[in-house]
């Protein structure tokens, strides 16, 4: 009898709603739960397996001891996912590296800073090299399913990379811009359905950036709204940070 494919969920850094989405997506899917055989993944359950073909990493690396255990993770692991915006992109937690790292410490820590160890805020790409990415915050339950069923087939995700304002026209949404409110779904990737602009909240890029954004343009745009240079930073910066730096960096404006 051919056994399952074996696969483990990590975590790092991060809230681990990515996790929680993965357990409420199986509860719909036995299907797939019949397929394989989930020897780690601490949410769900006690036993620990080291032999996995698939490892799915939810969280961003912000500690020097992460990087052996990623190491190790990749190691054993044929394929590495990223598995959410912490994990894909360093996420909300990448905010930390727009100050400086001790200063970061000592304001959240205290005189205690030097106890904890922490470091800049990366995604897991940045350590080790990955074969695909889930992206979101938290992840689309539907598309951790189609991805997981594409790799068992020996194929990649299919993840867009066109952004959320395609889907909006697909919704028949009116543009949020026509009503003065920001949102960064022309350079943020699709995928979500354009959720939240549907609901009549601004795009916040919890997917990332598409290839080559126009985020110069951008910018101007939400400064033409009355927007604040501060504002929009802190717009771009929420779930992007990293994305929008090195972006910056390409585009001449680190200095």
């Amino acid at each position: 009898m051919k056994s399952k494919p074996k696969i483990a969920f990590f975590d790092f850094t991060g809230c681990e709603g990515c996790q929680l989405t993965v357990i409420d997506s199986l509860q719909n899917h036995l299907d797939l739960l019949d397929a394989v055989e989930i020897v780690q993944f601490r949410e769900a359950l006690s036993e620990k397996g080291e032999d996995y073909k698939i490892a799915f990493v939810e969280g961003s690396c912000t500690r020097p001891s992460d990087e052996e255990r990623l190491h190790r993770i990749r190691e054993q692991a044929q394929i590495v996912v990223a598995l959410g915006a912490c994990a894909h992109l360093g996420g909300i937690n990448a905010v930390r590296n727009l100050l400086p790292l001790e200063q970061t410490r000592r304001y959240v820590y205290g005189e205690n800073a030097k106890v904890y160890e922490s470091g800049i805020a990366r995604p897991i790409s940045d350590v080790i090299p990955i074969e695909a990415f889930i992206p979101g915050c938290p992840i689309d339950r539907e598309e951790f399913i189609r991805g997981v069923k594409t790799l068992l087939q020996g194929n990649r995700p299919d993840i867009p990379d066109y952004p959320v304002c395609v889907e909006c026209k697909l919704k028949e949404n009116g543009c949020l811009y026509h009503c003065g409110i920001a949102c960064l779904g022309p350079i943020t990737r699709a995928g979500c359905g354009a959720l939240c602009p549907s609901l009549g909240v601004g795009c916040e890029g919890c997917r990332g950036l598409i290839p080559d954004p126009n985020i110069k343009w951008l910018r101007e745009l939400m400064y033409d709204l009355g927007q604040s240079d501060e504002r929009i930073s802190s717009k771009m910066g929420l779930f992007m940070t990293n994305q929008v730096l090195e972006s910056e960096v390409v585009d001449g404006r680190d200095g």
